[in-house]
């Protein structure tokens, strides 16, 4: 087909007359038609012509620039290039510092990610600090704290647990149908009172060895279990506060504690300092050292300090005449308490027991164990002042307001180191105790009840005849 195939016929007799055709035949057709005039781009170049790559002159603007214009898209990169994903760039650069800042931490293969290649469709991802509100800050990955781990899971998101990081395992609490083995228990409760009866015959020395060596022992399963668990407490620091605490206790007073205490942290804290990195997680392993010191060593002490009061000396009373049995009676009528209260929210809980106390921390404690317990717990005092067992608290009132004291401690003892055991997602913190558990799982209502009893023992001064 040729052009003047395309051009537009001419009118024929009898037909309408609808004006001049759109395009003139000739350069000097006056007829009218479309036309360009002189401020326009000019005439059109022929279609067989190459292009010639001129810019048309309607984009070309000679007046100035308007404020307003918003055509530089690129003016708010400061006059920076664009650098397209398919050109190579000369200087690749790092604006972020992403590539320091991941060598600083350490790769675990030994290799760095580089990031400037990277494909920029995908973001970059922002990893939270090490310790980040709601989430566990031993992990340097954002998690809820209450996670349920997998069996057998022996690393976290293919990687191996680093140092300072709990391992999450299955949880491992009894369910309610597990039943404690009672013969066991009952006996091995009998020898424990047997030991302690005979320790407290003999000498308030003897006494003190015995807490000691149980607040020891209660140590190293407490760093154990922990360490078990992924943390890296300064261990032997530990032990060894949690041992030296109750004797300078006896020999010192209540003003040795504090001491102590600061010399533990500064020891603690001086072996963070000597790690080789912050993968050493110095906050939380020092948090958790601090926590057994604080918690088994700190409060053990107190039955050092009630058993100063056997010592004869240094604790003036009204009549000026002190029994050396004041503290190992003291300690005496704990135990019973104690004792007494276990046994009594285990039978009646377990008979009656239906409303949890804290599901979430032990769904096998009940509000009507803690009932019976408390029920207990006063019933045995009352029978001590009745058969005049007691040669410090010898009245009723005293006695019952023991007995009330021990019931509230006890219990709340004994819920810290259940939830402690379910953040920990273990059943017990040992097996040395048959039937009972670990040393800590036998002695954890002590713990609470013996600073509360100490200084009811101050206030009260029931040995002093009223």
């Amino acid at each position: 087909m040729t052009d003047d195939s395309r051009r537009p016929r001419r009118q024929q007799e009898g037909e309408e007359n609808f004006g001049p055709p759109l395009f003139a035949e000739t350069d000097d057709d006056e007829s009218g038609g479309l036309s360009f005039g002189a401020s326009d781009t000019g005439p059109l170049p022929h279609w067989t012509e190459p292009p010639t790559g001129e810019m048309p002159r309607t984009l070309i603007s000679t007046s100035p620039p308007d404020s307003t214009d918003d055509l530089d898209v690129w003016s708010s990169f400061a006059g920076k290039a664009p650098v397209w994903r398919d050109d190579q760039p000369i200087d690749p650069h790092d604006e972020t510092n992403e590539v320091e800042r991941v060598a600083s931490l350490g790769h675990p293969t030994g290799e760095v990610e580089d990031v400037t290649n990277r494909d920029d469709s995908i973001p970059l991802r922002r990893e939270p600090g090490r310790i980040t509100i709601g989430t566990d800050p031993t992990d340097d990955r954002s998690r809820p704290i209450p996670r349920k781990g997998r069996p057998g899971e022996p690393t976290r998101g293919g990687r191996p647990a680093r140092s300072g990081t709990p391992a999450r395992t299955t949880p491992t609490h009894p369910a309610k149908s597990s039943a404690r083995d009672m013969p066991t228990a009952v006996g091995m409760g009998l020898l424990l009172a047997v030991v302690f009866l005979i320790a407290v015959v003999v000498s308030p020395k003897l006494v003190l060895i015995v807490a000691i060596l149980v607040l020891g022992l209660g140590a190293v399963e407490y760093f154990d279990k922990v360490t078990e668990k992924g943390y890296r407490p300064a261990t032997v620091i530990g032990i060894v506060a949690c041992v030296a605490l109750p004797v300078a206790a006896y020999w010192a007073g209540e003003q040795a504690l504090p001491l102590l205490l600061v010399v533990a942290f500064v020891a603690g804290a001086m072996t963070f300092i000597g790690a080789n990195s912050l993968e050493a997680a110095p906050m939380p392993n020092m948090a958790i050292t601090m926590l057994g010191v604080a918690w088994i060593g700190y409060l053990g002490s107190y039955a050092a300090l009630i058993l100063r009061y056997s010592k004869g000396f240094g604790f003036p009373v009204a009549s000026g005449i002190i029994s050396h049995s004041i503290g190992t009676d003291t300690l005496c009528l704990l135990a019973i308490g104690v004792v007494a209260n276990d046994i009594g929210a285990l039978v009646l809980g377990s008979a009656a027991g239906k409303t949890p106390l804290r599901s979430w921390i032990s769904p096998n404690k009940s509000i009507e164990g803690l009932f019976g317990g408390t029920v207990a717990t006063i019933l045995a005092m009352v029978i001590v002042g009745l058969t005049n067992r007691s040669t410090t608290w010898n009245s009723a009132g005293d006695l019952i307001v023991l007995g009330i004291v021990i019931s509230i401690m006890a219990p709340l003892g004994d819920l810290t180191e259940s939830m402690f055991k379910r953040n920990l997602d273990i059943k017990d913190f040992g097996t040395l105790v048959r039937g009972h558990g670990g040393v800590l799982d036998r002695f954890d209502g002590f713990l609470f009840a013996l600073p509360a009893v100490y200084y009811l023992l101050q206030f009260m001064q029931p040995w002093v005849t009223k």
